[in-house]
């Protein structure tokens, strides 16, 4: 590029006179031949980005190295294979004026560069670019590149937005090429915000895929072994709703038969034994604890007591939730001993038991409070759609507050449950819908 005459008088700013000089063959010293691809990416050329060592020297540690130490670079032509032109440009444009144009197709060369020649204020804008620019869909392949820079910001970010859109990123096209790596890290992920059918569609997607890029029949078998024993146990199935285990899990074949017979009976039975899988929801599902609803429209302490008797209560639900415990009236300060049961009226069973001593505290909800504890399972139960559950808790301990004005139906996060006396009413402790213990119970969904 030849100079126009009087170039200099029109540029008034040393910033101005030194960004005209980019890419530009006057005063010249060295050149860079790197990398062009076609707007299709299908075909690749080699292009001259003029350059002078002075500016780029005074901007990068490593140039200056490279133009005036001890081992100087002495060629005219210096070519660089790592890198594509669009990238190289925008690193020189940041040296020779502090401004960069960014674009999805070029910032992740532009932060190689940067790392390359340390160059840190302009790793910082590409970071933040990242941030901005950060979605569900472009989340896994940033998150590579965040940790090789090491990142940590960065990283935190993409963390977050797969935490708090989970399902969004795991059906992006990222997801498919990460690392086994990445995909044990996430399917380990308690916080992730999605029902565990659709990640485990996403895990078996991921496997498919990689049979395919390595030539294999994508059987059970084979997809079993390319995701790795950690990455199977990773998979909550005892949280997925029976339907879907059915039409989609035992379709996948990825699990033993000794596997599925033991969540079928699990499915079927309620039990609460080991299956060799995590039994709990996500965190960062939707799931509903103490805080948000009560079944009583007021509380009493008028000396509600216990004189060996159970306290009974019958519920259902409109959907299949996972029952991790309930909570229990008690008074300021106090100790309980409590054997709490989760039983099937109609069979006689019982699905789940908690034995224990408790201290009762404050609990609070949806701006009121009262007295009571609560009484979580080791392991939750799952409850059916449409199937009654009784809870029966036999208590010891002084006398405690009981709830009043009971609601026969209550609604949260769209699951509503019903309420009904039992049939030992009469022979109990004397809890109904109407009042005495039960207040809340603990689910997720």
């Amino acid at each position: 590029m030849s100079s126009p005459e009087s170039w200099q008088t029109k540029r008034p700013t040393i910033r101005e006179r030194t960004k005209f000089m980019l890419n530009n063959d006057l005063f010249s010293d060295v050149k860079f031949v790197v990398r062009k691809s076609d707007s299709e990416g299908e075909t690749e050329s080699k292009k001259m980005i003029p350059a002078h060592k002075f500016v780029l020297s005074i901007g990068s540690p490593v140039f200056e190295a490279m133009f005036y130490g001890e081992l100087a670079e002495t060629r005219d032509s210096i070519e660089l294979p790592d890198c594509e032109y669009e990238s190289l440009l925008e690193l020189f444009r940041y040296l020779y004026s502090d401004e960069v144009n960014f674009s999805g197709s070029n910032v992740m060369g532009v932060l190689y560069l940067a790392k390359k020649y340390i160059v840190p204020s302009l790793v910082d804008k590409c970071t933040l670019y990242l941030q901005d620019h950060l979605q569900p869909d472009n989340v896994f392949n940033i998150l590579k590149i965040a940790e090789k820079y090491e990142e940590k910001g960065l990283i935190d970010q993409c963390w977050a937005v797969i935490d708090n859109q989970s399902e969004e990123a795991v059906k992006s096209d990222g997801f498919t090429t990460i690392e086994l790596s990445l995909l044990e890290a996430v399917v380990s992920r308690d916080t992730l915000a999605i029902n565990e059918i659709d990640l485990f569609k996403a895990v078996d997607l991921w496997a498919t895929k990689k049979c395919e890029k390595q030539g294999l029949e994508a059987n059970g078998e084979v997809k079993r072994r390319v995701l790795d024993e950690t990455v199977v146990k990773a998979i909550r199935f005892p949280v997925m709703e029976l339907r879907d285990f059915s039409a989609v899990v035992l379709n996948s074949k990825i699990l033993t038969l000794d596997e599925v017979t033991r969540l079928v009976q699990f499915f079927t039975s309620s039990l609460a034994t080991e299956v060799g899988f995590p039994a709990t929801s996500r965190t960062g599902v939707s799931t509903k604890q103490i805080g948000t609803w009560c079944r009583f429209g007021k509380f009493n302490f008028d000396g509600w007591h216990y004189g060996g008797l159970s306290d009974f209560l019958v519920f259902s639900v409109n959907k299949e939730i996972s029952l991790h415990g309930l909570c229990l009236f008690g008074s300021d300060n106090n100790f309980y001993s409590v054997d709490l049961k989760i039983m099937n009226p109609v069979e006689m069973s019982t699905l789940v038991q908690k034995t224990g001593k408790f201290k009762s505290k404050v609990i609070y909800y949806a701006g009121s409070s009262y007295y009571g504890f609560e009484g979580n399972f080791d392991k939750p139960v799952r409850v059916k759609k449409n199937s009654k559950c009784e809870i029966e808790a036999k208590l010891s301990g002084p006398f405690s507050y009981r709830g009043l004005s009971g609601l026969g139906e209550v609604e949260t996060s769209g699951v509503k449950f019903t309420f009904y006396d039992s049939t030992h009413l009469p022979f109990s402790n004397g809890t109904s819908v109407a009042n005495g213990q039960f207040p809340q119970l603990l689910f997720s969904f």
